[in-house]
This record gives C-alpha cells, structure tokens and sequence, in this order.
C-alpha cells in the first residue's frame, strides 16, 4: 500500500513571491520525518484501539492514549489518524501565530510543505479581522475559514478548514489547563477534488491538534476522523448510508501529516523569531 504517487514537483515562485524574506525556506529540503514513525503507517492499526471523536476527553488525561501512531477504517465507515510530534523550542504563542500568520498568503502556506501545499485564501472579512491588533491571536484563527489547495497523498484537492473553539470540539473546559493542554487547533473540514464540479458534494472530516508543554518545548498529537462533522458541539457521523472512507485516502493523510508537521517543527522556531516583530500582514 502506497500513497507516494501523487507528491508533485514544487511550483515555481513568482518574481514577487521571490523577494520575501521566507522564501529561502521553500527551495530547502524538507525535513525527514522519523522513518520508525513512517513505518508505523505502512499497515492499519487495530480500530479496537482507535479513539472515538465523542471520547476526545481522553487527550486530557495524563499520559498517552493506547494508539499515538496509527490510521484505520472504523466499523462505521470512518477513518480514523493518530500521530503525535515533538517540537523542540516551541511555544503556544508561536502555534497560534502561525495558525494566523500563513492564512495571509500563498507562499506562506507553502513552505510550510513545499512538496505537497500549494495555496491558501480566506474572505476579506478573515483578513480584516486578522489585522485587527484588537483582536488576540487565538481569536483570529478561530471562528474562522481557511480555503487550502493541497495533496494529501490522493491528488489535488481543495478543503475548507472551519477551525472551532475547544469547547466546539467537545473539551471539558473545567479541564481545560495547563499542564494538561496547552492550546488546541481543531476545525470541521470539508474537502473535494480540485479538478471537480464546485458544487459537488464534499468529503467531511474533524482534525485535532492537541499540544501540550514538554520539556524545552512542545508535543502536538493530532487526532483526524474522516468521516464525521461537528454539530452543535458534538461529532455526528456524516457518511451517506453504507458509504465506507478509502482506506488509501486515510493513509494518504496519516503520511501527509507526519511529513508536514516535522518540517513545520523545525521551520517555526525559526521563522517565527524572523517574522514575529513585522507584522502579520
């Protein structure tokens, strides 16, 4: 089982693109994520072990859950993708710039994963309140729709991404505090072929990005369900009757996750101590 295939070439940058001064971070290498990691996402994982999307609690208890590492289909048709990442040097103020700093612009977007992100774009509402310095960084990407055109290892696609509050999510906020989590990005999202009809129907799914502190720096341990939405601040399984997630395009996001969050955790300590003092815009 692969999902290697569809990875393109990078895009070439335009003259503009060429002048800002993060455009160095797309012609590097990306950086090469754990091979044991990789090799844990060759072949499902138990569903027995997965964590459902109404248990998402459990990301707040000590420890770690059975399944870190892992992709399978779920009885109920679902996909389900665990992977967990450290960052060395990370903060949750650098997370939640960044969830607002790279919605600005397309080059931003993609040296995040150059192999594999290729655009980004929100209303000018979003970008009016972005810019907004009354507005506090994690309300800025919260509450708000990030439109993206990337390869999540099946070809091209587009998603809207709807990032949520926690308590969206389904968190305990009475829980909600350090040390047991230091912020969460979590979004309803739904996605379809780049080269399809607009108005075609769109594939659902909920991530997590659950951090907590670690010493000299952060671990992020995402969670995905494809296959679900959030609704009413609960999950609710949005497949058509007997309509079961690709097991190719579960996987397909369980590698895409692990290869782009190991480069972004090396690439935002550094363009954040950049970029930080600039602006957003």
């Amino acid at each position: 089982m692969t999902t290697e295939k569809s990875v393109k070439p990078r895009q070439e940058l335009t003259p503009e693109q060429k002048t800002k001064p993060y455009a160095k971070y797309f012609y590097r290498k990306p950086v090469a994520p754990d091979p044991e990691r990789l090799a844990l996402m060759q072949e499902p994982c138990d569903p027995a072990k997965a964590m459902l999307p109404e248990d998402i609690n459990d990301l707040l208890n000590p420890g770690n859950l059975e399944t870190e590492i892992g992709w399978c289909g779920l009885p109920n048709g679902a996909g389900f993708i665990a992977n967990r990442t450290e960052m060395p040097g990370v903060t949750r103020e650098m997370v939640e710039w960044w969830f607002v700093f790279h919605a600005l612009e397309d080059l931003r977007y993609q040296i995040w994963y150059p192999p594999q992100h290729y655009g980004i774009s929100v209303s000018p509402e979003t970008r009016r309140r972005i810019l907004d310095p009354d507005v506090p960084m994690n309300k800025k990407f919260r509450g708000v729709t990030h439109r993206v055109v990337e390869d999540i290892g099946c070809g091209t696609e587009i998603l809207e991404i709807n990032f949520l509050e926690p308590e969206q999510l389904g968190f305990d906020m009475a829980r909600f505090r350090s040390p047991a989590v230091s912020t969460v990005v979590g979004a309803s999202v739904m996605r379809r072929p780049a080269n399809s009809d607009p108005d075609s129907m769109m594939a659902p799914a909920m991530m997590c990005h659950f951090y907590r502190e670690i010493p000299g720096g952060m671990e992020q341990r995402s969670r995905f369900w494809m296959g679900y939405q959030i609704h009413g601040g609960r999950p609710e399984l949005a497949l058509p009757p007997g309509v079961k997630v690709p097991h190719e395009a579960i996987q397909g996001l369980a590698i895409h996750n692990i290869r782009e969050y190991a480069n972004l955790a090396v690439l935002l300590p550094e363009i954040y101590g950049e970029m930080k003092d600039k602006g957003l815009a």
